[in-house]
């Protein structure tokens, strides 16, 4: 059984504990490929690092968070464009809007999203999407620069059954993680009548850890716990999901 972790941030210093030691748990779980985005040019190092440490198993993004769009974003996007110059990227993510904590940069996160999106049609990239308290923003973007050669993954996907088909219609999966196990999660509520086809498992470690976890350190490893649930949910086992959703990864990453 392969599963694979579409979102995780392995180079958090919450892990600067025991990085390897929670790799190696994760694939003692049958979690052997991690999808790493990127926040800004500070991890960039770190994730170069963890690649070269786990060649086989580490995959990654580059691009420059919404939550990290300030009034150097021209200097972070110029190296996000660098940083494709020089070499292979999976994605460009982690990119989007974020509303939640600051409103006042909405404009230009609007214009770093776009930015990344047209880096990301130059290249052939799928792009991973963050939404927070921004749906209608991110669907306005997307609706701007539909085309085929458009697709990704909606990380963290949260909203509702409509928003998902919306989602859904710009060619991006949805990346289920720990909030489909959250009492009030709501995902799990309409979830099934989604078809699998569509979805992809992610951690967003360390954050947004699945019950029975809820609160504590996230780790890759709990993928199985998401994969559990959806088992559950779909009424398929385990095994099944993991083979379909890796193979949904496999069509967005390449890979």
């Amino acid at each position: 059984m392969i599963l694979t972790d579409t979102h995780t941030h392995l180079y958090s210093e919450e892990f600067d504990q025991d990085r390897d030691e929670m790799i190696r748990r994760a694939i003692a779980e049958g979690v052997t490929r991690f999808f790493v985005p990127s926040i800004d040019s500070s991890y960039t190092q770190k994730m170069y690092a963890l690649e070269k440490a786990y060649p086989d198993n580490i995959y990654l993004m580059i691009g420059l968070h919404p939550c990290y769009v300030k009034e150097n974003y021209e200097q972070e996007l110029a190296h996000v464009e660098a940083a494709l110059e020089q070499r292979e990227f999976k994605a460009i993510g982690e990119i989007g809007i974020d509303l939640y904590w600051d409103k006042t940069t909405l404009d230009i996160q609007k214009i770093a999203f776009r930015r990344q999106i047209q880096l990301a049609k130059k290249y052939k990239l799928p792009i991973n999407i963050h939404c927070r308290e921004a749906f209608d923003e991110i669907f306005e973007v997307l609706e701007l620069e539909k085309s085929e050669d458009l697709f990704g993954i909606f990380h963290c996907f949260s909203g509702t059954y409509e928003q998902a088909l919306q989602a859904i219609s710009y060619n991006m999966k949805l990346g289920i993680g720990g909030v489909v196990t959250f009492k009030n999660g709501k995902i799990d509520q309409f979830l099934e009548q989604i078809d699998l086809k569509h979805i992809v498992l992610e951690t967003d470690s360390p954050y947004l850890a699945p019950v029975p976890y809820r609160g504590k350190r996230n780790e890759s490893g709990y993928t199985k716990l998401v994969a559990e649930k959806l088992a559950g949910l779909y009424q398929l086992p385990i095994e099944e999901i993991a083979r379909i959703t890796t193979e949904n990864s496999k069509a967005i990453f390449g890979i």
